[in-house]
């Protein structure tokens, strides 16, 4: 708090996403829940930066909003310049691509991972010419550098994140870790219990179907888990989908449910399963996270990332062997392995919380030197 009222903090939720929640979305929804319930309590005054009037009602109740162009309009590198008539006190977005020239405010801009360094595909729903820009903006770390650099503080999701971007000197100013944390999946199921009764049945795949994510060696896997379904939940081209049902082993099931509410992504993690990836690479891997939280465990890639998020609450497969993976799901029929490592998961993500991430932001936000200004009226 200042000795003029408490500290302006705009929060950019132009990400949040009006149809289905994508990584950066829902990053954005859950941390701008938790950061409004806790505002008042740390003298900070939010006010959330929106672009369609669809997203107001995806914000508390009550949240003070300011409309502006969308980010991805032309207008996106000048948004200091805009903001500076608000005078805010701190900007923080959850990417790091607002226009922050010119600006009379602090700001937190945030780098989730830096895996489009090593995979350059952008989003497909992006416009053409900033698909072809991204994949500029990726040919080297120097666009990176100047524009986190132009920030007071730069936020990333994991520690992970955070050993990356210094192993490549991404950045000269502070990097602070305002973690990723679940959704509460049990909220979903209308108070039914998880279902752990048995063997596995249902193997659970939450992602996209990138090249990277390695979905084939899944699908390949089925050859050795008779009696079990893999479920490939999240939207998938109708070109990607043929690819893989051809290579599909026969006698297999394998659904393709192309997207899926939370309630149905809840209740398939609830009946005797298990969340599965075997990406060759992640930025971070929520969907681990949001399964363990629920009480069901991972068979997933001996990632550096996937450790930190999950823990003692995955078993850890070689990517490209499909009977390892097939024979790690096969351990989990055990009751005492499952019940060990549903136990061990959700003690390591007890500690990932949208309520602490909120804190890390906001104490973030209080320690910033104000910015030198006229005093406002």
């Amino acid at each position: 708090m200042t000795a003029a009222g408490p500290l302006r903090l705009f929060f950019d939720a132009r990400y949040i996403r009006t149809d289905f929640h994508d990584g950066i979305s829902r990053y954005s929804a859950e941390l701008a829940a938790a950061v409004s319930a806790a505002a008042e309590d740390a003298g900070v005054e939010v006010t959330f930066l929106v672009h369609d009037a669809r997203q107001i009602p995806l914000l508390p109740n009550g949240a003070q909003t300011l409309a502006i162009h969308a980010p991805t309009s032309w207008r996106e590198p000048f948004t200091a310049r805009l903001l500076n008539r608000f005078a805010p006190d701190v900007v923080f977005s959850p990417m790091q691509t607002i226009g922050t020239g010119g600006r009379r405010f602090r700001v937190i801009l945030t780098l989730h991972d830096t895996i489009y360094y090593r995979h350059r595909t952008p989003p497909k729903d992006l416009p053409a010419p900033v698909r072809l820009g991204w994949r500029l903006f990726h040919l080297s770390y120097l666009p990176q550098r100047l524009t986190l650099n132009a920030a007071d503080v730069v936020a990333t999701v994991s520690e992970t994140s955070k050993r990356q971007f210094a192993a490549v000197n991404l950045t000269s100013r502070p990097v602070v870790v305002i973690p990723n944390a679940p959704q509460r999946l049990a909220d979903r199921l209308d108070g039914v219990a998880v279902d752990a009764s048995g063997p596995v049945r249902n193997i659970v795949y939450m992602g996209s179907f990138m090249p990277y994510k390695n979905v084939d060696n899944l699908v390949r896997a089925m050859a050795s888990l008779p009696g079990r379904t893999l479920h490939l939940l999240s939207r998938i081209s109708t070109e990607r989908r043929a690819e893989l049902e051809a290579i599909t082993p026969a006698g297999t099931d394998v659904v393709f449910h192309n997207g899926v509410s939370d309630e149905e992504y809840a209740r398939l993690l609830a009946d005797r399963a298990v969340l599965a990836t075997t990406s060759l690479d992640e930025g971070y891997g929520l969907p681990i996270a949001e399964a363990l939280e629920l009480g069901v465990p991972a068979v997933v890639t001996d990632l550096e990332i996937f450790r930190e998020v999950a823990g003692d609450g995955a078993l850890y497969v070689d990517p490209h062997d499909p009977r390892a993976f097939a024979a790690a799901v096969a351990k989990l029929d055990d009751p005492d392995v499952r019940a060990a490592t549903v136990a061990a998961g959700r003690e390591h993500v007890a500690r990932f919380s949208w309520e602490r991430s909120a804190r890390i932001l906001l104490d973030t936000v209080r320690a910033m030197t104000p910015y030198r200004r006229a005093p406002r009226d």
